[in-house]
């Protein structure tokens, strides 16, 4: 009786072993798994070799305001160019500091070519964004002569936000609840390819002189 209970005590601790071994296999092939999706989402690349979203070619629509210098600025009038248009507020404490530093890195990347891109910026705030905050934010994130920082009225700035399905609205004084995004619009003025706020300067720059060439 003695030899059996030794045996079956071996028997339940092995068995209880080689359980662990397998829950914790398990758990690290979920988690590869999980993190080759996040990174295969992050830089997906679509038929084009455009990293990112791909948009499939849908006519970006046109807008009209005005930038940091006071001038009328179109989206169509940047045909024969790419254009990178995001949405923004100076005073936000996070997301916008570091889209303009990550964009103000893709224009160093690009070199002389920097001059062929534009980049224009949508406030999201029609009350915060004044001119002068706009011209100390371009400064600041060293970006005063890559973008047009576009601002307006909200009844002027709203039609753009929906027009490319952005959400903006007040939270505080300071503060605006709002979607991030980056189009990446052809020089035929078509939409190829959608990039998020955690978007890597690298791929940004990809897709800018993949569409320079085209």
């Amino acid at each position: 009786m003695r030899m059996s209970w030794r045996l079956a005590s071996r028997l339940s601790v092995l068995v209880t072993a080689f359980l662990v071994v397998i829950i914790v296999a398990l758990i690290g092939m979920r988690n590869n798994a999980s993190s080759t999706s996040s990174a295969s989402s992050t830089t997906s690349t679509n038929t084009s070799g455009l990293q990112g979203t791909d948009l499939g070619g849908t006519p970006a629509p046109n807008f009209r305001l005005t930038d940091q210098s006071g001038k009328l600025v179109s989206l169509s009038q940047f045909k024969g160019q790419p254009v990178v248009l995001t949405f923004l507020y100076t005073h936000c404490p996070d997301v916008c500091p570091l889209t303009a530093e990550k964009l103000h890195s893709v224009m160093l990347s690009l070199g002389s070519n920097a001059q062929h891109v534009t980049v224009l910026a949508v406030s999201v705030d029609p009350k915060g964004d004044t001119q002068a905050s706009v011209l100390n934010f371009s400064r600041v994130h060293h970006m005063l002569d890559y973008w047009h920082y576009l601002t307006g009225t909200e009844r002027q700035l709203s039609p753009v936000w929906s027009a490319y399905s952005m959400y903006a609205s007040a939270a505080t004084a300071n503060t605006v609840n709002h979607s991030t995004a980056l189009y990446v619009i052809d020089k035929q003025g078509k939409e190829r390819a959608f990039l998020s706020d955690t978007f890597a300067p690298s791929q940004l720059t990809t897709d800018l002189n993949i569409l320079l060439k085209e």
